[in-house]
């Protein structure tokens, strides 16, 4: 499928996002696993709170869809094949974000800093590890949110200021 140029820009605003996410973990330094330890114990409420809020707004954004997509059949402006495939390709990414947001809820709660089978070493990338899926998760939310906000513009040109040259209606020709 052809990412259109609302959706380039959104997944380039993600990206810059989990850039700077990952820029202020880098720029911390390195880290002991004693020092990792202690951290993944005073951050795993705030990353299952994070989880659980993108997990939510993931939810929220699939039910609102549906009201995009009623508003966009009941448009007396017809809407091109595109419009659609935008909110299939929105659909799509926000159920993977969905989905791995309480797959990671659930992986962040498993005790690993109880665990005395596990050398220290090992916190330290499990630390980091845990910076990461926070910052991909935050940054793919930050992409979904982009390209809804992207399509709501265009229904409100289209539907409600009535433009009929926008490039997402379907002219007498087509």
């Amino acid at each position: 499928m052809k990412l259109s140029r609302y959706t380039k820009r959104a997944v380039t605003g993600g990206a810059i996002s989990m850039m700077v996410m990952l820029l202020g973990t880098f720029l911390l330094g390195e880290l002991s696993g004693y020092e990792a330890k202690a951290l993944i114990k005073n951050s795993v409420s705030g990353i299952n709170t994070l989880c659980n809020t993108i997990g939510l707004a993931s939810a929220t954004i699939l039910a609102l869809l549906l009201t995009v997509l009623g508003i966009s059949s009941g448009a007396k402006s017809k809407l091109k094949k595109d419009h659609y495939l935008h909110i299939l390709q929105i659909a799509k990414l926000d159920t993977v974000v969905f989905v791995s947001s309480l797959i990671s809820f659930l992986l962040f709660n498993l005790p690993v800093t109880q665990s005395e089978a596990l050398p220290n070493d090992w916190f330290s990338i499990v630390y980091y590890l845990s910076i990461f899926i926070s910052s991909i998760l935050s940054a793919a939310l930050i992409v979904v949110v982009l390209m809804l906000y992207n399509t709501i513009v265009n229904i409100i040109k289209i539907v409600g200021l009535g433009l009929d040259d926008h490039p997402l209606v379907k002219t007498e020709d087509e």
